[in-house]
């Protein structure tokens, strides 16, 4: 049997779109000779639509483009994920997660997620009622069992009695978001799966930027010994056409480095992001520091360096080297670059706000927190005078801490980087030079020491502890949730711990109030790690 798996990027929302991208590809498909094509999960209605699936009548207008869609099939038989309404209602959830067999001018059968996953990024308890039973489909000569995503993350039914009552493939339509290292865990799953079920399984994947998450593709054919057959490319959509049984392996996709991965999740992420909600430019503010430099390249790299501007915007405490690199960074990266000096703008806050109170002994947190407001009010401006969409620029490891300013640098309408930690920021760019063979960013941003220069002779080190200690620390804390005990154990120092732990948790009404932003980690801000503002609990 030929199988088509149609890795495809729908938009969320957009009902009729993205049925007309699943006629088409259904047709080229079978002008490829295959029996069998399988769509992504939930393509018709898009995934996560979130609330959306508690309106009935979003879930019914899936449910008409299904059918509709179902009238124009034949000569093929199409999986296709759909939403689909709960007969009687009576529950505040109005749809089970669902698979749609067309063939033959009609749904033919429905299949029902039986596991839906809670935890992390998915809510599905929250949206769908769970289905109870396996099903399998006859498609020529072979039994088809069939299963959606977390069906097969475990062993057991569903996926094992269909292997049971005699199924030789599991098909496995998914919404399996990225996040680093993702699809190595998949394919060992996979392999796993496989061998249990002695059973060939296709597993067909989403891919595309929904708001913080990137789906990555990466869709997969596994032989009955655990064998990859055929694999689909990361990031990009495809048609990944292949036989069952294969007398020799299929189109093999080689899946990219762990730094080419992770720059590919970002550069797919924006770039949806800015075309699904009809952004024609971006701006950036851009400081001659690495993490501006970093969101700089990733804007030229999705949508075009023809729809970038760089705004560069020194201060008296602004170096000439960080901003020359500034320029120089517009400049390799063919960006337009725009200078607007805020000097004049902080001496006139200085002269409001004389008399009002004096500044404390030491740095005046203030008058620092005022530059970054400036720029972010500038950068606000010409979002609604251009209709840009503001980039910010801070980095996981200073979002963790609050070592940004809110209303200021935080002020924007999409983080790219703001689950990329410091240490991962210079990776990425010392990539993406090499990649270039050549200095798109200049080795003196990479070398010299970071800094906000929002005072004289200002280190982020003044404020925080080393960049590779602090990373290490939030990776503990922020991503696997080990307590203040646990840390010091390892070996981490028990101040250093305990002044993070204390950062952490005062800036969380920061995090609050960020702006979105792609998801890169096993546990990012926002969908992933749900925190009280208003918590006395430390550590």
């Amino acid at each position: 049997m030929r199988v088509a798996l149609a890795q495809i990027d729908p938009t969320v929302g957009d009902i009729d779109g993205n049925a007309a991208k699943v006629a088409e590809w259904i047709g080229r498909a079978a002008e490829a000779g295959a029996e069998l094509v399988i769509f992504p999960e939930l393509c018709i209605p898009g995934y996560p639509a979130e609330d959306l699936y508690l309106k009935p009548h979003f879930v019914e207008a899936n449910r008409r483009a299904v059918a509709e869609l179902a009238r124009a099939v034949s000569g093929i038989t199409a999986l296709v994920g759909f939403a689909e309404p709960v007969a009687g209602g009576g529950d505040f959830r109005h749809a089970h997660n669902s698979t749609a067999v067309l063939a033959d001018g009609a749904v033919a059968a429905v299949y029902r997620k039986n596991r839906l996953p809670n935890y992390a990024v998915f809510d599905e308890q929250r949206y769908f009622l769970p289905g109870t039973e396996p099903l399998t489909i006859e498609i020529g000569a072979t039994t088809v069992g069939l299963t959606i995503c977390e069906d097969c993350w475990a062993p057991g039914p569903p996926a094992q009695a269909e292997a049971d009552a005699g199924a030789k493939l599991i098909a496995n339509p998914s919404g399996s978001p990225y996040h680093r290292g993702k699809g190595r865990e998949r394919e060992t799953m996979f392999f796993e799966r496989a061998r249990e079920y002695g059973a060939f399984v296709a597993f067909c994947n989403l891919v595309g930027g929904q708001d913080e998450l990137v789906f990555d593709g990466q869709s997969l054919l596994v032989g009955p010994g655990g064998e990859v057959l055929a694999r689909a490319a990361q990031f990009e959509e495809e048609l990944l056409v292949c036989e069952v049984p294969a007398a020799e392996p299929g189109p093999l996709a080689e899946p990219l480095t762990d730094i080419d991965e992770v720059y590919a999740a970002l550069e797919l992420g924006l770039r949806d992001y800015v075309g699904k909600n009809g952004f024609r430019h971006v701006g950036v503010g851009l400081s001659g520091g690495i993490d501006s430099a970093l969101v700089a390249m990733l804007a030229a790299d999705a949508v075009g360096p023809e729809r970038v501007s760089c705004v560069v915007m020194p201060s008296p405490h602004s170096s000439f080297e960080t901003q020359q690199d500034a320029r120089n960074i517009a400049a390799n990266l063919d960006c337009e670059l725009l200078e607007i000096g805020i000097e004049p703008m902080m001496a006139g806050y200085e002269q409001a706000l004389a008399g009002l109170g004096a500044a404390p002994d030491g740095p005046d947190l203030a008058a620092e927190n005022i530059q970054a407001r400036i720029r972010g009010n500038l950068m606000m401006a010409l979002s609604n005078r251009q209709g840009w969409l503001v980039l910010t620029t801070g980095n996981k490891s200073e979002m963790s801490v609050g070592y940004a300013t809110l209303y200021g640098d935080m002020a924007g309408g999409f983080a790219v980087i703001k689950d990329v930690p410091k240490g991962l920021v210079y990776e990425l760019v010392e990539r993406r030079n090499e990649r270039a063979g050549r200095e798109l960013v200049p080795a003196s941003v990479i070398e010299r020491p970071p800094s906000a220069e929002l005072r004289p002779d200002q280190l982020d080190s003044d404020s925080l502890p080393d960049y590779d200690l602090l990373d290490r620390i939030l990776e503990a804390y922020v991503e696997r949730d080990q307590g203040r005990e646990e840390m010091i154990a390892a070996g981490l120092p028990a101040e250093t711990v305990d002044e993070v732990i204390r950062l952490v948790d005062r800036a969380e009404y920061k995090r609050r109030q960020a702006a979105p932003g792609i998801r890169i980690t096993p546990r990012a801000f926002g969908k992933d790690r749900r925190l009280p503002i208003t918590n006395r609990f430390g550590g």
